[in-house]
């Protein structure tokens, strides 16, 4: 039983007084106040001596707003007249990326990763990447950068760590990245072979092995620099591991702007979701007056075209690529300067969006044993429901277990199915799909372009399904006391 509990299973008034306090505190992201969203925990409150003690376990240690949350928690709670004495803990732990339990070799720690993307060279890619790295870890999470361009790595030149050179350790064949102010690196630079002169597919080889085999440890991010283009390395790179969110890097002009939107278009096929356009050399300003050389446009018109909801405008700073070529980032350089407080905001807003996103997916697909259905929610499709029959699912599986991979026949009969069939469990798989776990034994990997195709369970005219979907969506399904409890002490996801 969970120790905030009595014995008869209720809340202590105390308990209620507390809890009741915190629900006035609203994550701005999850539109939730912090009792829902779980973020209490360990709660005990005393009214006879007046001793309330918990913590306040956040999704990131990178929180933008962690000191207004615990700002707030404080006031609210010393405001109850019964309240004397006040322990307050501020913690994190920081959820996994849908797919994170599945990251191949030495990415197994690692929680999620941030693609920085150009797709056109020269626009100032690697010099977001870097500062991005270390902003994030300046907010306190635990972070790696990975160079993945073979041709022409950026990373030893923006960077100086004491050892420049990866070591293998010879019984494991695991790579040791370097370290430079608490951010783990990697790059072909630091192979001791400088740039390459390779085929693709052999650079694609390369950059698959370098990225899996190198032994991140525990990373709540994993910023992946990669090379400019769209073809088989970044296609490569996408496929290999689950990416969480990418950030895509342009200038004003409009050949930039055609090169960025192919690169949308890719990450959107393969069901990442881009959450920030970085616009570099926007401006420079004189006098109060600024001036555009490079015309204006290109980053508003990719934020607007494809939806993309945060533009970050940066201005020819001289000192932001004299710190690049100097081997220290302007961030770490002048952290309370412009572009560190501009690279903040870039950065609050990757976390924040990275949270949005897993939870978003997190209720994605849900079986609601009450009306026999799956309930459905594309994560691209604005809101929209979609019921569907469990066995049709099971039926319309396309492994290589259900359908010859030479004919394309349908091995799997509509009678092998019963038509009374469960899901056991469910599991997201990256920003595109499900595992979903049946009692036949089989697990049936379907994606969200699957369920759009099948036939659909149609809703009673009531509006009952709708009420009892926002109540699913919000995972507010047991909205009582006992199950707050449950999710304050660690008894319940």
């Amino acid at each position: 039983m969970a120790k905030n509990v009595d014995a008869t299973g209720t809340v202590s008034e105390a308990e209620l007084n507390i809890l009741d306090a915190l629900r006035t505190i609203i994550d701005p992201d999850f539109g939730m106040d912090i009792v829902s969203c779980g973020f209490v925990k360990n709660l005990e409150a005393d009214m006879d001596t007046g001793a309330v003690s918990f913590s306040l376990e956040l999704t990131t240690p990178a929180c933008p707003i962690k000191e207004v949350f615990e700002t707030q928690a404080r006031e609210n709670v010393e405001a109850l007249p019964w309240v004397k004495d006040l322990k307050l803990t501020m913690t994190a732990q920081a959820s996994r990326a849908p797919g994170a339990d599945s990251m191949p070799g030495g990415l197994a720690g690692v929680r999620h990763v941030i693609a920085v993307s150009s797709c056109k060279g020269g626009v100032g890619k690697s010099t977001v990447s870097v500062n991005l790295a270390y902003t994030l870890a300046m907010m306190g999470a635990k972070v790696g950068i990975f160079d993945a361009d073979v041709y022409g790595p950026s990373l030893p030149t923006m960077i100086s760590p004491e050892e420049k050179v990866l070591m293998m350790d010879p019984e494991t064949k695991m790579i040791t990245p370097v370290d430079f102010e608490g951010v783990k690196a990697v790059s072909f630079g630091y192979a001791g072979q400088g740039s390459a002169i390779m085929r693709g597919p052999m650079v694609s080889g390369v950059i698959q092995q370098m990225l899996t085999t190198t032994q991140w440890g525990d990373l709540d991010y994993l910023i992946l620099d990669m090379p400019p283009g769209t073809g088989d390395i970044q296609l490569t790179l996408c496929q290999t591991v689950p990416i969480s969110a990418a950030v895509v890097v342009t200038t004003p002009q409009k050949l930039a702007f055609i090169d960025v939107a192919k690169g949308i278009q890719m990450f959107a096929k393969l069901r990442v979701p881009c959450v920030s356009v970085v616009e570099n050399m926007s401006y420079f300003e004189v006098d109060g007056t600024k001036h555009y050389p490079f015309g204006t446009g290109s980053g508003k018109q990719v934020q607007e075209e494809f939806g993309v909801p945060f533009l970050l405008q940066m201005p020819i700073t001289p000192e932001l690529s004299a710190a690049g070529d100097g081997g220290r980032p302007l961030v770490i350089q002048d952290p309370t300067g412009d572009v560190a407080r501009r690279y903040s905001e870039l950065g609050a807003q990757v976390v924040m969006e990275v949270a949005k996103l897993k939870r978003a997916l997190a209720n994605a697909v849900v079986y609601d044993q009450t009306r026999k259905v799956l309930v459905v929610r594309p994560p691209d499709k604005n809101g929209e429901v979609i019921y569907l029959h469990p066995a049709s699912v099971r039926r319309n599986d396309r492994s290589a277990a259900s359908v010859d991979e030479w004919t394309g026949e349908q091995i799997l009969k509509p009678s092998d199915v019963a038509e009374d069939i469960e899901p056991m469990a469910i599991q997201t798989v990256g920003n595109y799909a499900v595992q979903i776990s049946w009692p036949d034994g089989h697990n049936q990997v379907a994606t969200f372009d699957l369920f759009s195709e099948l036939e659909r369970v149609v809703p009673p005219k009531s509006g009952e399904w709708a009420t009892l979907d926002t109540k699913i969506g919000e995972g507010d399904g047991e909205s009582n006391a006992q199950r707050i409890l449950n999710m304050i002490n660690g008894e319940e996801a």
